[in-house]
């Protein structure tokens, strides 16, 4: 549905400005989308926005922590940041570069910075898993580069999940359909993107500001897509040259229970993950 011509675009529903958080060994965060609006924006559970030129934010990293239960999509706008995991995976995320990595039954991992000074900056996404997937074997991969395409209006889209006019992303999930796009808007440009009715849908804005449907949002903002049965896609207009992420996803529908690193559906399923971390099975089952 990715080339077909939006007529009925979302509107805004609202805007979520992001809080700032410390994660891993110090490392200052934007979290744009928290845990208040994962029944909202399901499958999406956390997105979280990481900038900085200081590197006494981001030396320290993420060392050694545990996932199960769902996907991690780092997305590196700057910089470089090496993966190990417990499954025996290692690669180095640079700038342009995508990780996902499915945590599924269980991976213990460390992120660690690459680099002693210059700009850090990137994106972290958690997509949740289906019930039937979430004991499955982890898996992980490293691309170095994003499909992109350019559109009549000038628009570069760099497409890391699902199709955008044409151009198919590193990824397809088919129980989620994943959309993931980021969206480079020059000057009093416009981008559309088709998205079925019912599917969650949202932006976040990390460069200047866009128009939807007249209603404007700001760099650090995440503005929620209103899930009108009628809506057939999304219409961004930037005023000035902007850059934007945009996702959307078909919801599972499953309950979500969170406990810090694990995302499962029942309280007894987190209480048999912290069991399996601390007696050293998690990431070896």
């Amino acid at each position: 549905m990715d080339t077909k011509l939006v007529t009925r675009p979302r509107t805004l529903e609202r805007k979520v400005q992001g809080r700032p958080v410390m994660e891993g060994a110090g490392v200052k965060i934007n979290r744009a989308l928290t845990q208040s609006l994962q029944q909202r924006l399901d499958p999406f559970l956390m997105l979280d926005a990481f900038k900085s030129d200081d590197p006494q934010d981001y030396l320290a990293g993420f060392p050694e922590h545990p996932h199960r239960g769902f996907e991690t999509v780092t997305y590196m706008i700057a910089g470089k940041m090496r993966h190990k995991d417990s499954a025996g995976h290692e690669g180095l995320l640079e700038n342009g570069g995508v990780q996902w990595m499915s945590a599924a039954s269980g991976v213990v991992h460390s992120e660690m910075p690459e680099q002693e000074n210059g700009r850090m900056e990137g994106f972290q996404l958690w997509l949740n898993l289906p019930a039937n997937e979430k004991m499955s074997a982890p898996w992980y991969k490293d691309f170095k580069t994003v499909p992109s395409i350019i559109t009549d209006a000038g628009v570069a889209v760099h497409v890391i999940a699902g199709q955008s006019h044409g151009c198919k992303g590193l990824v397809e999930k088919a129980a989620t359909q994943a959309l993931y796009l980021d969206v480079h808007l020059p000057a009093g440009s416009e981008f559309t993107q088709a998205i079925p009715a019912g599917h969650n849908a949202f932006i976040y804005v990390y460069r200047g500001v866009v128009e939807l449907e007249g209603s404007a949002v700001a760099s650090e903002q995440l503005a929620i897509l209103s899930n009108d049965t009628e809506s057939d896609g999304i219409r961004i207009h930037s005023p000035a040259a902007s850059r934007v992420l945009v996702f959307a996803g078909q919801p599972l529908k499953e309950p979500i229970v969170q406990y810090g690193p694990f995302v499962m559906n029942s309280q007894e399923e987190i209480s048999q993950a912290m069991t399996d971390y601390r007696s050293g099975r998690l990431g070896k089952l």
